[in-house]
C-alpha cells in the first residue's frame, strides 16, 4: 500500500502503511502484518467483537489469481518485485497466518481444510467451498472431457459437497462460492473461473455442469449461491430455458464486493449457463479500479423469514442504503 495515490480528479488518498503492507506479502511475517493491519482499525476490532463471522479465501490473501504449482507470471510489471517466485510456497505462508489470525474450526483429520458447512438451523443450512487449493492451473479452459486439468473444486470437496447437499434438510441451501458461476474473469494464462465464454460446457464448466445436473437429479430444492471475487455487485437468474447447457433446475446467485477496495467490472456473461442479469450495482463502461472515495462498494444482506421462510436478499451501497431486493419463495 502506498502512502499515498493520486486519483483521477486532483486528489489525494492518503493511506496509513507499515513495513509489511509497504511491499507485496512473501514471507509469513508479511502474510500475519496483513492481518495486523487491518486490526489497526477500530471499525474492523468492533465488528469482530460483535458480529459472527465465517471466512473463506480467495486469491489475494495470496497472490492474484494463483493456483497450486504455479509460478508469479514475471511478464507482468506489476510481479516483478517478488522474490519468492512459487505459488506453493506463498500459499503455504499465506495459509498459515489466514488460519492463525480468522477463527475458523479446524478438521483435525485435515487440520488445513477451508471448505466447511454449517447450520443456521432448519430454514438454512450454508457450505462454504475453497476454489483454490485444489484447481488445476488456469488454462484455456476448453477440455471436451473432465480429468485433472479441468478440476476446480476437485475431487474430494466436489464430492464432500454433493453429500452434504443430499444430506441437508434445510429449507434453503447456500453455497458460497468465492468465485462467480457464469461471469468470465480473464486470466494471462487463458481463464481464472468455471467460465470460458459462451458455448457447450467445456473445461471446468463440465464440473459446474456435473453438479448442478445431480442437484437436478436428486432433486434438491431451494439452493441459492454467493458468490465475489470480482469487485462489484450483481444479482443473476440462471435459467435453463436460455441455456447451452439445459439439465439443472433454475437459480439465484448474487454476488458482492467489494467491501473497501478497486471497484471493477462489469465482467462479460457466459450463456452456458443461461444467466440474466437481474441487477448491476455499477454503470456499463466502467473505468477500472474506482476509488472507494466514489462510493461504489457494496455488501449483501440475507434474511429469512421464520414463518413463511420467504428468503430476501439485498445490496446495500457504502452509507447503507438498500439498493436492490428480491423475496424468493422456498419450493415446496
Amino acid at each position: 500500500i502506498a502512502a499515498e495515490v493520486k486519483l483521477d480528479d486532483g486528489t489525494i488518498w492518503k493511506n496509513v502503511t507499515t513495513p509489511e503492507k509497504a511491499k507485496v506479502a512473501e514471507t509469513l511475517a508479511e502474510f500475519r502484518g496483513n492481518y495486523v493491519y487491518n486490526l489497526m482499525d477500530e471499525h474492523i476490532r468492533a465488528f469482530n467483537a460483535e458480529v459472527t463471522q465465517f471466512f473463506q479465501w480467495d486469491d489475494h490473501e495470496v497472490t492474484n489469481n494463483w493456483f497450486p504449482g504455479g509460478v508469479i507470471d514475471e511478464r507482468n510489471p506489476r510481479y516483478q518485485q517478488y522474490m519468492v517466485k512459487s505459488h506453493d510456497l506463498l500459499a503455504a505462508n499465506a495459509k498459515r497466518a489466514f488460519l492463525e489470525y480468522l477463527p475458523l474450526r479446524l478438521d483435525p483429520q485435515d487440520p488445513e481444510r477451508i471448505y466447511r458447512a454449517f447450520s443456521y438451523g432448519p430454514a438454512l443450512d450454508v457450505f462454504m467451498l475453497d476454489e483454490r487449493s485444489y484447481r488445476a492451473p488456469n488454462s484455456p479452459n476448453r477440455q471436451q472431457a473432465p480429468g485433472a486439468d479441468t478440476a476446480f473444486l476437485g475431487m474430494a470437496q466436489l464430492h464432500w459437497l454433493k453429500r452434504a447437499l443430499l444430506a441437508s434438510d434445510a429449507t434453503w441451501k447456500v453455497i458460497a462460492s468465492d468465485m462467480p458461476l457464469g461471469l468470465v474473469v480473464p486470466d494471462v494464462n487463458g481463464f481464472e473461473a468455471w467460465a470460458n465464454g459462451d458455448g457447450p460446457a467445456l473445461g471446468r464448466e463440465l464440473e459446474l455442469a456435473g453438479l448442478l445436473g445431480f442437484i437436478k437429479a436428486n432433486d434438491i430444492a431451494n439452493v441459492v449461491w454467493l458468490t465475489a471475487d470480482v469487485h462489484y455487485a450483481a444479482a443473476h437468474y440462471y435459467d435453463p430455458a436460455k441455456a447451452q447447457f439445459t439439465d439443472f433446475k433454475p437459480f439465484w446467485e448474487f454476488v458482492t464486493g467489494p467491501l473497501h477496495a478497486g471497484t471493477f467490472g462489469p465482467n462479460k456473461l457466459d450463456n452456458t449457463f443461461g444467466p440474466e442479469v437481474k441487477f448491476l450495482g455499477i454503470p456499463e463502461g466502467l473505468k477500472p479500479n474506482r476509488p472507494p472515495s466514489e462510493g461504489l462498494q457494496f455488501f449483501g444482506v440475507v434474511k429469512i423469514d421464520g414463518k413463511s421462510e420467504v428468503m430476501t436478499v439485498s445490496f446495500h451501497n457504502l452509507q447503507g442504503a438498500k439498493i436492490y431486493a428480491v423475496e424468493l419463495t422456498p419450493e415446496a
